[in-house]
């Protein structure tokens, strides 16, 4: 897969290359790969005609897609020097912001949940850095270095980094301590999701921020990081999402699904204003 041949390329040139060139190598690469990786460029390109009205030019936002993927993934290798206060004043708009203390103020922690569009892992280093320190659940890679690399990265800035099969309890625990944790809710991983609709088909979408908003009473904060044609970004904090006042030790399946439809429809908002950030490298359908 082309992602893993730009960690190995990324793992390389990282302290090998002024930070300058890195867009520059990012969208050689990401070209070659387009032109190379047919699985994943025939996946991006499904996804597209589901979400994009007629006419849209589908081959052109599909190499904009991998374009992202490679500016994503070069400034991933460059947030512990990129990402201080001087870049969130001069590079980073913020809506919303005050919605984290609203949450917190309740004293049950918060719920930051995003999805694969733009940048999120800037986005978590970005709010730690602007003094909201947060725990991201992360699905460990297959490559060890890759593993390593990804979570000093992370937790240079103040990320502390759970892996999918920790996450359960030590999210539990950072929710009871008033603290924020990070999900990406627009894909399971697994098999523990739950089929919902989704962007107009069937998709099996990841339960756990609501599960976890119901057993604590943490409120669930959509938040994104989205790139500006400038090379600024915007992150936007979007309204609470508050759990109802439940029995959490009987949780009901129609409650789970009434939260999980509020923040995916947020989700799908984002997807289709930003289609060329949405970096998913396989085909999100199920039906």
């Amino acid at each position: 897969m082309f992602k893993f041949f730009l960690y190995k390329v990324g793992l390389f040139l990282l302290d090998r290359l002024p930070s300058g060139w890195f867009y520059s190598l990012a969208a050689f690469i990401s070209d070659m790969q387009y032109l190379c990786s047919f699985r994943d460029r025939r996946a991006v390109k499904n996804n597209l005609k589901r979400i994009c009205p007629p006419g849209t030019d589908i081959n052109f936002l599909t190499r904009e897609v991998f374009r992202n993927f490679g500016k994503y993934l070069m400034e991933f290798f460059q947030m512990k020097e990129m990402a201080d206060e001087a870049f969130i004043k001069n590079k980073v708009k913020i809506e919303g912001l005050e919605r984290f203390e609203e949450v917190l103020a309740k004293g049950k922690g918060g719920i930051v949940l995003t999805a694969h569009i733009g940048n999120w892992e800037l986005g978590a280093v970005l709010i730690s850095v602007l003094g909201y320190p947060i725990m991201a659940v992360a699905l460990p890679h297959k490559e060890r270095p890759v593993n390593d690399l990804f979570n000093a990265q992370r937790e240079a800035k103040g990320v502390t980094v759970v892996p999918t099969n920790l996450a359960l309890r030590r999210c539990i625990e950072q929710l009871k301590n008033n603290k924020l944790i990070a999900l990406v809710a627009d894909r399971d991983f697994g098999n523990h999701g739950i089929m919902m609709d989704f962007l107009g088909c069937k998709a099996l979408i990841p339960k756990g921020a609501a599960m976890f908003s119901i057993k604590t009473g943490a409120p669930i904060i959509p938040t994104f990081l989205i790139r500006n044609d400038d090379g600024s970004f915007h992150l936007h904090c979007c309204d609470p999402i508050y759990p109802p006042q439940e029995d959490p030790a009987q949780i009901k399946h129609k409650t789970v699904l009434g939260i999980m439809r509020r923040y995916v429809s947020v989700i799908e908002e984002k997807i289709r204003a930003h289609p060329s950030q949405w970096l998913l490298f396989r085909e999100f359908c199920v039906q």
